[in-house]
């Protein structure tokens, strides 16, 4: 006879397929459940059935060969609308299994009793029975008939046990996973900073792509201006995948599969030999292990650029939390590349401006020469060059520097190296950067010092010398920075007896608002200057 129509029920198969035990493998809660059913009915077969849409599965069964069975073969099914115990005496009298093959046939079961597996929300799911192959006119005893209702419920209670360790697994699993995605993203943050090149970005971002998804194959592309090729910079492979880095015609993905892509939208394939977009003509995506696969566009101004390619070798379901991370990624990929061509940019910029200001200043200098040449003094003029000089000099220091904060080192060297003789320089000094206006003020004050010490200090005869000193040193919640210059072994030396502009220059320090002592010794000049070490590196 056909099962009852409550074995259709769909909110009923929703439920059943909530708790995931379908074609799941033994457990032992399950097993003993109706190991102590046939000891205590006293039949020689129990089962715990699941009854679905179009079978019974046994989750559970002691004295049955079989695994499941059809619906015509199934008695479950009728105790799925019993409200409680069905019970039936002899299976061969009853309108509803006298016909049932397995009455009429082998194993010619003759007695069933069964406990509804209703779930605290009323479906039933299946049935823990116990059968026997002879009929049994007293049916249960009341005890027995009270153990099979506790039973069953205890097999519901399995059911929900096992549900709640499956979601807390999945759980564990997700926050994991969430969290290698999440170190990921700060490892590529990390690497992209440090990255040289668009080769080191891409190799970089595909190598922790592919260690924290376990896929087969990683890359990133650039389409040309028609879209017509694609050139897939160096790219992350899995052992025993070979490499697809170089220019391909986009036409090689297969017929418009790109289209998408090219118009900004994501391009997920669980399978290439099923998805529709693929499964015509699958053969050039398996001759590159490729069985799953995602691109994630990149767009600038609204126009995909690019794209990142990741490739599995088996089927794959691509959660939405790997989406997002791997649209994360293609961001960060093109943020870093766009970082690379803006420096580059920049420092193609620098060099122009520094050639024009080059040019400017010997424009300068040339107009000043002319200009001045019949002034009987020359002296300032020449001085007027020489600061000229001094500030080409520490335009180029910040020039190397792509106008970032320049080692002190740096230009103490650059200011000194115009002296012939620099091995007479004691330079010493701790590992710090200033900044650009703080590279000029340190520029100019040191080429002043080193012309008034050519003219009048240490530097002026054969055996002076002079040490420049800096160092960090600590001030309430701040740092100070400190440089010393200290002449010695020059001739007698004696303060300036007018204030010129070199003078006040050299009042003025390394940040312009003084922090400046100089003494005049007997054997030289020692000057001392003091600034803010954050207001010196702004």
């Amino acid at each position: 006879m056909e099962p009852p129509d409550y074995t259709f029920d769909r909110d009923r198969l929703a439920a059943l397929s909530r708790f995931a035990v379908l074609d799941t493998p033994p457990e032992q809660g399950f097993d003993d459940i109706v190991e102590l059913t046939t000891l205590i009915c006293e039949t020689p077969v129990a089962l715990v059935s699941l009854v679905t849409d179009d079978r019974q599965w046994f989750k559970a069964r002691m004295g049955f060969e079989q695994c499941e069975t059809d619906l015509s073969r199934s008695v479950c099914a009728h105790a799925l609308i019993e409200p409680d115990l069905l019970v039936v005496p002899d299976l061969t009298l009853d309108d509803r299994t006298k016909l049932n093959p397995l009455v009429t046939g082998e194993p010619f079961i003759r007695f069933y009793a069964g406990a509804p597996l209703r779930t605290a929300d009323g479906d039933v799911l299946g049935s823990l029975c116990a059968i026997d192959t002879r009929p049994r006119p007293e049916g249960l005893s009341s005890a027995q008939a009270s153990a099979l209702r506790v039973l069953g419920r205890q097999v519901v209670a399995q059911l929900e046990l096992r549900r709640a360790v499956a979601q807390r697994d999945g759980l564990l699993i997700e926050q994991k996973e969430a969290e290698i995605r999440r170190n990921g993203l700060l490892e590529i943050g990390d690497r992209l900073r440090d990255a040289a090149s668009i080769g080191d970005i891409t190799r970089a971002a595909t190598a922790v792509i592919g260690q924290t998804l376990g896929v087969g194959r990683a890359a990133f592309g650039r389409f040309d201006e028609t879209a017509d090729f694609v050139d897939i910079e160096p790219d992350w492979t899995a052992e025993g995948v070979q490499s697809v880095a170089g220019r391909h015609r986009v036409a090689e993905y297969g017929e418009r599969l790109l289209d998408g892509v090219l118009r900004g939208e994501m391009l997920v394939i669980t399978d290439v030999t099923t998805d529709p977009a693929t499964a015509s003509c699958p053969e050039p995506l398996l001759r590159l292990n490729i069985r799953s696969l995602v691109n994630v566009p990149v767009i600038d101004h609204g126009r995909t650029v690019a794209m990142l390619i990741v490739h599995a070798c088996e089927p794959r379901s691509w959660a939405s939390e790997t989406l997002t991370y791997l649209r994360n990624i293609a961001d960060r990929i093109e943020m870093g590349v766009a970082r690379l061509r803006a420096e580059a940019q920049q420092r193609l910029l620098n060099h122009e401006l520094s050639h024009r200001m080059k040019n400017t200043m010997a424009l300068v200098q040339a107009v000043a020469s002319q200009t001045l040449k019949n002034v009987p003094d020359q002296t300032p003029v020449r001085a007027f060059s020489a600061r000229l000089m001094a500030l080409s000099m520490a335009h180029d220091v910040l020039l190397q520097q792509d106008w970032r904060p320049a080692q002190v080192a740096t230009i103490v060297e650059a200011a000194t190296c115009s002296f012939d003789d620099a091995g007479r320089f004691d330079i010493v000094g701790e590992w710090v950067t200033l900044g650009s206006r703080a590279t000029l003020s340190l520029s100019l004050l040191l080429h002043e010092l080193t012309t008034n010490a050519v003219k009048y200090g240490a530097l002026s005869n054969d055996t002076g010398r002079v040490e420049i000193a800096w160092a960090i040193e600590p001030d309430g919640d701040g740092e100070m920075f400190r440089l010393r210059w200290r002449e010695t072994g020059g001739p007698d030396v004696a303060p300036p007896t007018r204030q010129g502009f070199g003078s006040r220059l050299l009042k003025m320090g390394l940040a312009g608002t003084g922090g400046a002592r100089l003494t005049y010794h007997r054997s030289g000049v020692e000057a001392d200057f003091v600034a803010g070490l954050a207001e010196l590196q702004s």
